[in-house]
């Protein structure tokens, strides 16, 4: 059985999935691997590629879900959606990194879901 941690995250992945595909993304794979990490949705919004870090807390007391994405995290995600690309043959197509962070109330219940696009810049 998965740890509590696990079980949360794996919730929320599930939760953002419906939210974009809602959105009308369209969802091509879930928990990406590389070298260099995970990306936890890789989608398509219209002609460009969507690697989306998914992040969800019990709370805000440790901080939120935004402040958790580190430089070294996202340094992660570049490099990890930049495996992508180049493994799927799709090295020049136009993409982004978002970020949808889940906060829940102390009850379980979202709180705030919100989705920042461009949530991680490429650095040059």
């Amino acid at each position: 059985m998965a740890n509590p941690r696990l079980r949360l995250g794996n919730w929320g992945e599930r939760v953002a999935r419906n939210f974009v595909a809602g959105k009308g993304y369209r969802v091509l794979e879930t928990g990406f691997r590389s070298a260099w990490g995970e990306v936890d949705i890789v989608a398509s919004d219209g002609d460009e590629l969507v690697f989306i870090e998914v992040r969800t807390r019990r709370g805000t007391a440790l901080g939120t879900p935004q402040e958790s994405v580190t430089r070294a995290k996202a340094r992660r995600l570049t490099a990890t959606a930049q495996s992508y690309m180049e493994e799927t043959g799709v090295a020049g197509a136009d993409w982004r990194i978002d970020l949808i962070s889940i906060v829940l109330d102390s009850g379980g219940k979202v709180q705030e879901l919100s989705h920042l696009r461009h949530a991680v810049e490429a650095e040059e």
